[in-house]
């Protein structure tokens, strides 16, 4: 048993549950401030209540990924220390302001702000309960660009000079702001926004399945169903503009996810195959003649540099190969099912336009987006793999070694405590699942509050007769 690989296994397993849950929240907040703003422009009218069902039902759902979220934070940060005591010590100077910024806006912005979303409504204002709603997403997208601009510092380093072997700042907007940090960024918000449109869509389809509709559902799934179908276009876009942006500073990277041993000029690019990093090789390989350079640099004669280019600094090829295609495919899934979906409650409610009854959805639709409801989950994870495994050997892309600042554990005591994660995580993530089914299954009704910006009846005057 090798210590270095049960710790990066651990920390996989950290971070694998951990990235779950902000990849929901961060874009959900915002469907909750949308449903927060139809429910006030519809006040007074039949849709206000189907708004502020959506609203409430998805309210408890952020409440409980929240939970999770801060829940297995926690442990990250325990890992630092625990497992990877070298990477605090050499690129404390930058990693630590930055994750330090990231929990001043999580708890300061964030968890504040939370309290009067979900406790405040009839409370304080409608216009107080919009607010700490606007800002509670602000927190949530605040976070994830802190924690994104520290990881993409990891990976195309900038703003910084070495002393003693020891990262410091030179520049702070060059650490921020580094060459990758807005590719990462758009992608991962877009990639967010899929994950929570999907969870959206899929329950409330299930929610229809069942039988449990309430007069929330199907305007939370419009929602969804909208949001995807605009959100993958463009999430294609961001993700071959972020691969240009790897192609220029991680080629090892870009070498490995194409599966390229030798550098070429016309690189084919390789749809499926079999990785063999003995023989350098990819055996059964499935290729197109010069598609690789033509997406890549979009140039179909452009030369792509080879594993053989980066001896001993070069990834893991076939973790990385993989994890792209399972993100690639179930990408173009998300765009077959989506735009499939969406002409498909425009022709349901098309129909029933004018007949005064309510319209009726494709049970295959249904079925089809129920199955996709956790599908942001695994192109995340995917993404994240090849991001992350794709960086390796180092743990600072090109500065320091992932090998050099592991702690020194025996491997049995790192073997037992992500033994003793896993149970938990499975635990909790089993758990997480069929409460979010029980709420699907059981919605309960908004409370019916008065607001305080409504007049309220006068009692009535008594006295002697």
């Amino acid at each position: 048993m090798d210590p270095l690989l049960l710790s990066r296994l651990q920390f996989a397993a950290n971070i694998s549950f951990h990235i779950l849950f902000p990849t929901i929240n961060i874009a959900l907040c915002w469907f909750l401030v949308y449903f927060r703003l139809r429910h006030s422009a519809a006040y007074g009218t039949k849709d206000s209540k189907g708004w502020e069902e959506a609203y409430y039902l998805w309210t408890k759902v952020f409440a409980l990924t929240f939970a999770l979220g801060v829940v297995s934070g926690v442990t990250m940060s325990f890992q630092f220390g625990t497992n990877w005591p070298g990477y605090m010590e050499k690129t404390g100077n930058i990693a630590g302001p930055l994750l330090g910024y990231e929990v001043l806006t999580a708890f300061f912005l964030e968890a504040t702000f939370l309290g009067i979303m979900l406790f405040g409504r009839g409370r304080v204002s409608d216009r107080v309960h919009l607010v700490a709603t606007l800002m509670v997403a602000l927190g949530t997208t605040m976070s994830a660009f802190w924690i994104l601009s520290l990881n993409s510092w990891m990976q195309t380093p900038a703003g910084y000079e070495i002393i003693n072997g020891k990262v410091h700042a030179t520049n702070w907007f060059d650490v921020v702001f580094n060459p990758s940090f807005p590719y990462r960024l758009v992608h991962k918000l877009l990639a967010s926004t899929l994950t929570a449109a999907f969870l959206i869509a899929g329950l409330s389809a299930w929610q229809l399945l069942r039988n449990t509709a309430n007069e929330g559902t199907r305007r939370a799934l419009r929602a969804g169903v909208v949001a995807a179908a605009i959100a993958i276009p463009l999430q294609i876009i961001a993700g071959d503009m972020h691969g240009l942006n790897t192609l220029e500073h991680q080629p090892a990277k870009i070498a490995a996810i194409e599966g390229i041993w030798q550098t070429e000029k016309g690189a084919p690019l390789t749809l499926f195959g079999w990785p063999n990093e003995e023989e350098r090789r990819t055996d059964y390989a499935i290729q197109v003649p010069g598609l690789a350079s033509l997406i890549l640099a979009h140039d179909i004669d452009a030369e792509i540099k080879g594993l053989e280019e980066f001896p001993n600094a070069h990834p893991p090829v076939a973790p990385v190969f993989w994890s792209f295609r399972v993100m690639v495919g179930v990408g173009v899934l998300m765009l077959l099912v989506s735009w499939w979906a969406a002409w498909s409650l425009w022709r349901a409610h098309r129909a029933a336009l004018g007949s005064g009854r309510m319209a009726v959805y494709p049970r295959k639709m249904l079925i089809a987006l129920s199955a996709m409801t956790f599908s942001g989950w695994v192109s995340t994870l995917s993404g994240w793999y090849v991001t992350e495994v794709g960086r390796q050997p180092f743990i600072v892309y090109g500065l320091y070694r992932t090998a050099d600042m592991v702690a020194d554990h025996p491997a049995g005591m790192v073997l037992s405590t992500l033994i003793a994660y896993l149970l938990v995580y499975v635990f909790l993530l089993v758990s997480y699942v069929l409460v979010l089914m029980h709420m699907a299954q059981h919605p309960a009704q908004a409370p019916a509050v008065a607001s305080p910006q409504s007049p309220q009846p006068a009692e009535p005057i008594s006295g002697p007769a």
